[in-house]
């Protein structure tokens, strides 16, 4: 069976395999379990693999390519218009396998585990940051509700927060602190708003 190019749709659990020849001709349709990826590429002889490029798409290419083969991602915007019949993983396999052998075909470059990685803390770093933001504006806005102005800057929720924990200030009804300083306790879990800061991120920056 001579198999130069092979498309590879990923899932969770059950992948599909779609090979095709030197002409394009389909010469392989099969389903793999995630266990049997790596056995299956590693007795192939090496060939052009080709991916969406989704997620776990580089864990899979770094994998793929380690046992001699060469992948390229396409992104799934660009595999789409090559589904002939309705999706399914086997037509998707198809249209990618497809999609690999169009000389004008766009392809991402495959992500190191580094790479990943800083991103990852980039990404985890700007939720935490729009969380710690929204809680913010939260005790902001329900302070407000009793005509109580806070001023504006993440800095100045400290005086805010002193006036929630303070029992004694009759200025807020007791259920209304209640509330609040339920916001506040979570303020108080999310710690330092500079999550990452400095080298640490300027080291990371420099992996993309």
């Amino acid at each position: 069976m001579d198999i130069m190019t092979i498309g590879f749709d990923l899932a969770k659990t059950v992948f599909q395999v779609h090979g095709a020849d030197g002409e394009g001709r389909p010469v392989l349709r099969k389903k793999l379990r995630r266990g049997q990826v790596l056995g299956f590429f590693a007795g192939l002889p090496s060939c052009l693999v080709g991916m969406e490029a989704c997620a776990g798409a580089h864990h899979w290419a770094r994998e793929v390519q380690a046992l001699g083969h060469e992948v390229r991602l396409i992104p799934p915007q660009y595999v789409k218009p090559f589904v002939k019949t309705n999706k399914n993983d086997a037509a998707d396999a198809e249209a990618i396998c497809e999609a690999l052998l169009r000389p004008t075909m766009r392809f991402a470059a495959v992500k190191s585990a580094e790479q990943q990685s800083a991103l990852m803390l980039h990404r985890a770093r700007e939720l935490l940051v729009r969380q710690r933001t929204m809680l913010i504006n939260a005790l902001r806005g329900h302070y407000g509700e009793f005509s109580l102005i806070a001023a504006q800057g993440a800095r100045k929720v400290e005086s805010l927060i002193g006036v929630i924990e303070d029992a004694d200030d009759d200025r807020l009804p007791p259920l209304a602190r209640q509330a609040l300083l339920s916001l506040v306790a979570q303020f108080r879990s999310d710690g330092d708003e500079d999550y990452w800061t400095g080298e640490e991120l300027a080291d990371l920056a420099s992996l993309q």
